[in-house]
């Protein structure tokens, strides 16, 4: 039977399942991601290395059971040994019994694999997601900085109610502020800004 230290502690990968969750709807950047993936890869392949222990464990069991039968079969020839077939049998349904525990632990440990690859899947996919966002969030910067540069307007998105920012004249060191009701139409506000630039 496997060694029971090795064993998959279903508490601890639950208590990291929730940590992870955890991690991945406090929205922070993709670092605390990168460190939960790293312990699923350690869990995943921790999980691997018990699963081929218990693989090895299953085999050993089944070359016992097989040199079991044998002896069986030979127990049965020899009408003598009544008490030894008895305990023999005996023995090969204890074993059988054990090899059925490892077969469902075994499944139970390919689950827990399968579950492991879907996350690891997942938060490879979020962490492309916000890499994405990042470069949208500089280019939308640079485009705002760009538009800034070239009107002199520089937009105000604190306020959502109206809209509003401020006019910047360099050359005469000053600044002047405007807003418009969102009530307005779009082309008003629009022409009403190209005036202002």
């Amino acid at each position: 039977m496997a060694n029971p230290g090795k064993r998959v502690d279903i508490e601890n990968l639950l208590a990291l399942g929730n940590d992870l969750l955890g991690v991945l709807k406090n929205k922070k950047d993709g670092d605390g991601l990168i460190q939960s993936l790293e312990g699923a890869k350690l869990l995943h392949s921790s999980c691997h290395s018990d699963a081929n222990e218990i693989g090895k464990s299953l085999e050993d069991y089944q070359n016992k059971v097989q040199a079991c039968k044998e002896k069986i079969e030979k127990a049965k020839d020899e009408s003598d040994f009544d008490a030894e077939v008895e305990h023999l049998q005996h023995e090969l349904d204890e074993k059988l019994e054990e090899e059925n525990l490892l077969r469902q632990e075994l499944r139970a440990i390919s689950d827990e694999l399968i579950g492991l690859e879907v996350q690891r899947t997942s938060i490879e996919e979020r962490r492309e997601v916000i890499k994405k966002r990042k470069k949208d969030l500089i280019r939308a910067r640079n485009l705002l900085s760009m538009c800034a540069s070239v009107t002199n307007i520089i937009a105000d998105f604190e306020d959502q109610t109206n809209i509003c920012g401020l006019l910047v004249d360099k050359s005469k060191k000053k600044v002047e502020k405007f807003e418009f009701e969102s009530t307005e139409s779009p082309l008003d506000v629009c022409n009403k800004l190209w005036m202002m630039a």
